[in-house]
């Protein structure tokens, strides 16, 4: 007989659902709530018993969540989101926020902004936990099922339910290794030349190389990488071209010479994005306008 019904469930095992979710292991889960793997274990066994689902199967040597186990992921996230906000009625104290926020952005908009957003996190609000996880190419679905709570690309999804802002605009400039070639010195130099780009999707190229290809202008390309943070290792003591944000030359690229891309191309706009459920919570605008501080000046 089943002792357990829908009135046994509180926050803790919502938050434990999610946390094996994401995880996707006892071990990880245990960690993220700072609680032992026999607790998550035994939490998990009640929880299943409420719902009646086994909720996580065995894979290799993981688990993985059963569809049932998905979707009340997603319930949970947005129960979670509405508790918190109930308790935030009224005026909100960032010292007193006890949350973890998860942030989708690629590795050039990480490193431009969430360093320091972590470091105003420890210093104003101690109590929140900074995720990050990879942007890709935002869909609607991240921003809606709560597998974040804001994006940060150049390419917002659009709907009616999603919210965005500009928060800078980058441009773009020719990266090298001066110790191995000199900087384009002409057009027909920076196209004839060999060149390293990043590709998020297979097929997909950058907004950059679609609007040079408007004009007849095509690079090619000896190497391909899946992120920003994949170009240094190549580009070091090689003849390549990379075509990047100047705002890398900050963090990564430090190390390379740079130049004027000898022809016109389309800046890099950058812009913050939510879900339209986080708009008037106020812990949500809290850390918005944070974002949005900490913005590099346009």
């Amino acid at each position: 007989m089943n002792d357990f019904d829908w009135s046994d469930l509180d926050v803790r095992l919502l938050q434990l659902l999610v946390a094996v979710v994401e995880a996707g292991s006892i071990t990880g889960a245990a960690q993220s709530l700072g609680v032992t793997q026999s607790a998550v274990s035994h939490q998990l066994d009640k929880l299943r018993a409420i719902t009646g689902d086994a909720l996580f199967v065995k894979s290799g040597r993981g688990i993985v969540a059963t569809a049932r186990a998905g979707e009340l992921a997603v319930q949970a996230r947005e129960l979670l989101r509405q508790l918190q906000g109930f308790a935030h009625t009224g005026a909100f104290d960032p010292a007193r926020w006890q949350a973890t926020i998860t942030i989708a952005a690629n590795d050039f908009q990480r490193d431009v902004l969430l360093p320091a957003l972590a470091q105003v996190l420890r210093a104003q609000a101690p109590g929140v936990a900074l995720r990050v996880i990879p942007s890709d190419i935002p869909s609607l679905e991240m921003l809606r099922d709560g597998v974040c709570d804001i994006a940060i690309s150049p390419r917002p999804p659009e709907g009616s339910d999603i919210v965005q802002k500009r928060i800078f605009e980058d441009r773009y400039c020719v990266y090298y290794d001066a110790a191995v070639r000199a900087a384009p010195a002409s057009l027909a130099d920076y196209l004839a030349a060999d060149h390293i780009t990043v590709v998020y999707e297979p097929r997909r190229t950058l907004y950059l190389d679609r609007t040079l290809a408007a004009q007849g202008l095509h690079r090619r390309f000896a190497v391909m990488v899946p992120g920003f943070g994949g170009l240094p290792t190549f580009l070091r003591g090689s003849p390549l071209l990379a075509t990047a944000p100047a705002l890398l030359h900050d963090s990564f690229m430090r190390e390379f010479a740079r130049a004027e891309v000898p022809t016109p191309c389309p800046t890099l706009p950058m812009y913050m994005i939510w879900h339209r459920r986080h708009q008037d919570d106020a812990a949500h605008r809290w850390l918005r306008e944070r974002l949005d501080a900490l913005a590099p000046l346009q």
